[in-house]
């Protein structure tokens, strides 16, 4: 069984005190002795500290939304990796759909961002997704393998240990559209096979695949009730506790 994972992406959202808020309300749901869900907060860099100290002693991680793939230096405006781990952060998104559309993040730079993220003892949630042109015109599964033997490449058997693998379909985003369970399921399934003939079949069984697009209390669990999906890149939802809150429970209801 997979241990389901329901990650919130805050984006660039919440301020010091809400980000402080936030935290502190979902850290209650989330003690430390919690095991049958993880759940994963990713705010903006700048509040980490913030979100750390009120998740303190709780089970709730805390993980960025963005890393370099550069040693620290002289490159200004990015955030290390060493900063995240120096920090107490678990891990970090890696390749999310806005970073590849409206900061020309390709294949080969999620692939050397996620090495990087490895190497530095992040888990790294690595995130890939068709446009709705590309699903319209039938492409979702070449569109999918292709981004899967671009942004893991040259990553070992041992390496996918620390590899989450997101999938987030670009049109279902911050657009209220969400892709049925059915169409999740399948692009989930699609992913685990190119898991298998990529790797083997211990990291297709073993990895854990989370869709991410307009997940709300009242989708969630038929998506992830899916046999292929376990857990949820979740967005505008995990910016309120009233919200996020019941996607962590629908998440622990697929393993009760």
């Amino acid at each position: 069984m997979r241990r389901p994972i329901l990650a919130g992406n805050w984006k660039m959202n919440t301020c010091r005190e809400s980000a402080r808020a936030l935290a502190s309300a979902l850290a209650e749901q989330v003690p430390a002795s919690r095991d049958d869900v993880e759940v994963i907060v990713c705010p903006p860099a700048v509040y980490l500290e913030t979100v750390l100290a009120a998740a303190s002693g709780s089970g709730l991680q805390v993980g960025g939304q963005n890393s370099s793939d550069q040693e620290p230096g002289a490159f200004t405006g990015e955030t290390a990796c060493e900063m995240l781990t120096d920090l107490g952060c678990s891990s970090v998104i890696i390749g999310h759909s806005e970073r590849r559309q409206f900061y020309g993040e390709c294949d080969s730079v999620v692939n050397s961002k996620t090495k990087k993220a490895l190497a530095s003892g992040l888990k790294a949630i690595v995130c890939v997704g068709e446009l709705l042109d590309q699903r319209e015109a039938g492409k979702t599964k070449a569109v999918l393998e292709s981004q899967m033997t671009g942004s893991l490449a040259d990553l070992s058997v041992e390496d996918m240990a620390n590899v989450v693998i997101a999938y987030e379909p670009v049109w279902a985003i911050g657009t209220g559209k969400v892709a049925s369970n059915e169409q999740a399921e399948e692009a989930h399934a699609c992913l685990r096979t190119w898991l298998e003939g990529r790797f083997n079949s211990d990291v297709a069984a073993a990895t854990r695949i989370l869709y991410g697009g307009s997940v709300k209390p009242d989708n969630a669990a038929g998506l992830l009730s899916q046999p292929n999906v376990d857990g949820a890149l979740v967005g505008g939802a995990s910016l309120k506790p009233e919200l996020f809150i019941p996607i962590i429970d629908a998440g622990a209801a697929t393993v009760a």
